[in-house]
């Protein structure tokens, strides 16, 4: 499978070290291996997504293996989607590539591949340079750079996406696997930083052209020492809203006691979603 031409939607062809379509754009490739497929007219800052130091401190976090039950769980769950209907995997939002690295040998069982996308350089950068088994490239998760029906099964792990896209790149039956975030999920943190804390939304978005056809939930304790708890801070929306105090407090414990609370749902494409 080939890229798209994010500028005139045209394929891509591998030509040396770059991309380029039918039209001239040319895209590089980078030595990592990955290609960057986010013009500057689509970027919404100069280097959107997340810092160099917010990507260590996430892969730090990731690799001391907090949750390695969340992977898990997505990784059954797009086995058993794989099993009935194989093909080529895209992970949207795929930051440093934690999640991508396992979704890959599931694909290639069925002599398919595995794609990784991000809007951050950096994280894409960190992922191409550990995990050679999977594509990786920077682009926006609005213009997907695919083609109608290139893949079986898209993961989401709270990364935005609208529905019509997610239904353009897959096949008719295809599947999206959201990870959203429990009721319950990280409430510690959020009392040391608001002061009325209220839980996450339990309701599921409403995604178009899909059907609902599985939901579980996922809890469980963690208990972090003060410098994972730092990084764990720096993966959340709210970390924004954190004072001074509130990350000292968190960097000088010795063992922070939180609650990890997901929901992962299956999505299926239906049929006529698009016209067929």
């Amino acid at each position: 499978m080939s890229y798209l031409c994010p500028l005139c939607h045209g394929p891509l062809q591998a030509v040396a070290h770059h991309y380029a379509c039918p039209t001239g754009h040319q895209f590089d490739r980078a030595k990592e291996g990955y290609v960057n497929l986010l013009p500057v007219q689509h970027k919404r800052s100069k280097d959107p997504g997340d810092s160099p130091e917010m990507m260590a401190a996430r892969r730090a976090f990731l690799d001391a293996g907090y949750y390695q039950p969340l992977r898990d769980r997505v990784v059954n769950t797009l086995a058993a989607a794989l099993a009935s209907l194989p093909g080529d995997v895209l992970d949207i939002g795929c930051g440093e590539g934690y999640y991508t690295h396992q979704f890959a040998p599931l694909a290639a069982r069925h002599g398919a591949e595995c794609y990784g996308l991000d809007v951050s350089k950096t994280a894409i950068r960190y992922a191409a340079k550990r995990y050679r088994d999977s594509q990786f490239c920077v682009a926006s998760s609005h213009r997907l750079p695919f083609a109608d029906g290139a893949f079986a099964a898209v993961v989401r792990i709270y990364a935005p996406c609208k529905a019509p896209e997610l239904s353009r790149v897959l096949v008719p039956g295809g599947v999206v696997i959201t990870v959203t975030p429990g009721p319950r999920h990280l409430v510690q943190f959020k009392g040391l930083i608001y002061p009325q804390v209220k839980l996450h939304d339990a309701q599921p978005e409403v995604l178009e052209g899909f059907t609902l056809a599985g939901e579980q939930a996922l809890s469980y304790p963690m208990t972090l020492p003060g410098n994972q708890a730092v990084a764990l801070l720096q993966m959340t929306p709210f970390a924004w809203r954190a004072q001074p105090e509130v990350w000292q407090q968190l960097a000088a414990e010795r063992a922070f006691d939180c609650e990890a609370d997901f929901i992962i749902r299956l999505w299926r494409r239906d049929n006529q979603a698009s016209g067929e």
